[in-house]
């Protein structure tokens, strides 16, 4: 009878035991899976930076590249307007064509022309080389000539437009 008595008074202590290993346990598992999730979110912000600095690489290559035709684009200009006084007509469309192509292409990767003449004076997209008094006073603030063409890739100016402003 005094071994079922030990056995009895042992029994409370070893559920205890097992109740403290539970709790225990519980609580391990708990911080191993905090510790998963925070990993998880540090993983899933890690791979959204990457992608975000691969777009931007990207971006800054074409960026690149295209203000690299710019100048190719402003002589195309040059000669369209020194050829709409030519007889030459096959030199005037080949050029026409040529340009075209072109301004197509690089609308396609996102350009945009900076439309200047006759608008209002804006330093965020346009910079001005030059001021003439002019006559009327709705001119005055008003571009009215573009010297080089500005452009914006994808919403961002790439180069300023250089104008004439009324004074």
């Amino acid at each position: 009878m005094a071994e079922n008595d030990t056995k009895k008074a042992k029994a409370p202590s070893e559920g205890s035991k097992t109740a403290s290993k539970v709790k225990e346990l519980t609580a391990k598992l708990a911080a191993e899976h905090d510790d998963y999730l925070r990993l998880m979110a540090e993983f899933e912000t890690f791979r959204r930076r990457s992608a975000e600095e691969r777009l931007s690489l990207v971006a800054t290559a074409s960026a690149d590249t295209i203000k690299g035709l710019l100048p190719v684009l402003d002589d195309c200009e040059r000669a369209l307007q020194v050829l709409e006084s030519s007889s030459d007509k096959a030199a005037q469309e080949g050029t026409a064509l040529i340009y075209n192509k072109l301004m197509a292409y690089l609308k396609t990767k996102g350009l945009e022309v900076i439309d200047a003449k006759g608008k209002p004076f804006d330093i965020d997209f346009h910079e001005a080389v030059a001021q003439i008094p002019s006559s009327a006073p709705e001119q005055k603030g008003t571009v009215l000539e573009v010297v080089q063409t500005g452009y914006l890739l994808s919403g961002k100016v790439i180069r300023y437009a250089k104008v004439v402003v009324g004074a």
